[in-house]
């Protein structure tokens, strides 16, 4: 099915619980042939990915001691700072609906009408100048799917350094010595460039890559405020934000390169009674299956890498499933079991 309604909407809060509530929300009613390009600012927030551990990855006392919040998305990937110098966007549409291609041309067209030449980098990164003003990640939900991303505008990467806490290991696999480093504000490379003229080159480009002219509103209209009121309990909740991490009998963690892993591992009677598993992987449904395929397991790092491999014999994931595998083994042969 090709697309034939296009919609705009860019709320006016700047809370990240609320704006996320609104994201899920617009996934769960976004008609057949739409396409919604949503937009939307959070202040002073770090947004971790599905599955990760938010004592890992943001100092989080300091964060909120300093007035911002911390939320948790429905995507995978890695954590994020958001403050007003950072504009958000959602592309939301039905599964057939859904394009990438053409949803990544709407921003590369969108800063190249800036007069900055921008480009894709790998799988998950839009870059200008060498550098990653842009980062992506993805989620699928019953038919529908979204695909969203920041775009660094004016962002303080003073804070962003302050409250982000980046792995040794994550540092030394991406070769770079400091999350500033590789990150650059589009105003730094065009000194006029505002988040509201980013805005309006994504709308226009919007209008041009899909061919019709957007319906713009500011959500009022189409939300169910009561709706996104539920939703917003759940994006506000410690439960959700934090999780329960509780001790565990064996912490595992190594990095590859489609993300790092952290597997905690609580155990009775020589099995695995229950575990955690923790990572900045975009397929953020596999690393959520992972812990059941888990429980019950009895105890020994070739028992685990039978039991994943068996469970994830085919399909998308099978490549990564074989890398923890592999991995599993070559501890069991460190350590005889």
């Amino acid at each position: 099915m090709s697309v034939n309604y296009t919609k705009v909407i860019r709320t006016q809060t700047f809370d990240p619980w609320w704006n996320l509530a609104v994201e899920e929300y617009l996934l769960n009613h976004v008609g057949k042939g739409e396409c919604i390009l949503y937009l939307w600012q959070n202040q002073n927030t770090v947004v971790i990915g599905r599955n990760q551990n938010a004592w890992r990855e943001c100092r989080t006392e300091l964060l909120e001691s300093e007035g911002g919040k911390l939320a948790r998305r429905l995507s995978g990937g890695g954590a994020v700072y958001h403050d007003d110098g950072n504009l958000n966007f959602t592309f939301l549409a039905r599964r057939e609906d859904y394009n990438l291609e053409r949803q990544l041309e709407v921003i590369l067209s969108a800063v190249k009408s800036l007069g900055i030449n921008a480009e894709k980098s790998g799988r998950n990164d839009i870059i200008a100048d060498g550098r990653k003003f842009s980062g992506n990640a993805f989620y699928f939900a019953g038919t529908s799917a979204y695909h969203h991303g920041t775009i660094l505008v004016s962002s303080d990467f003073g804070k962003l350094s302050r409250y982000l806490q980046v792995s040794k290991e994550k540092i030394v696999s991406k070769g770079v010595a400091s999350v500033r480093s590789r990150v650059v504000n589009l105003s730094e490379l065009s000194p006029s460039v505002t988040v509201d003229a980013v805005a309006d080159a994504l709308i226009k480009a919007f209008a041009g890559v899909y061919g019709c002219r957007p319906v713009i509103s500011d959500g009022s209209e189409e939300i169910d405020t009561e709706a996104v009121n539920k939703l917003y309990g759940k994006y506000a909740s410690w439960e959700w934000r934090y999780g329960q991490t509780p001790g565990f009998d064996i912490t595992l963690e190594t990095r590859f390169p489609w993300g790092g892993i952290e597997i905690g591992l609580n155990l009775k009677s020589g099995k695995v009674i229950s575990s955690k598993v923790y990572s900045d992987a975009m397929d953020e449904a596999f690393i959520g299956k992972l812990p059941d395929v888990l429980a019950g397991c009895p105890f020994s790092f070739r028992n685990l890498a039978d039991r994943i491999r068996d469970n994830f014999m085919s399909g998308s994931s099978r490549e990564m499933a074989e890398d923890i595998a592999a991995w599993l083994e070559a501890k069991a042969g460190r350590n005889p079991d």
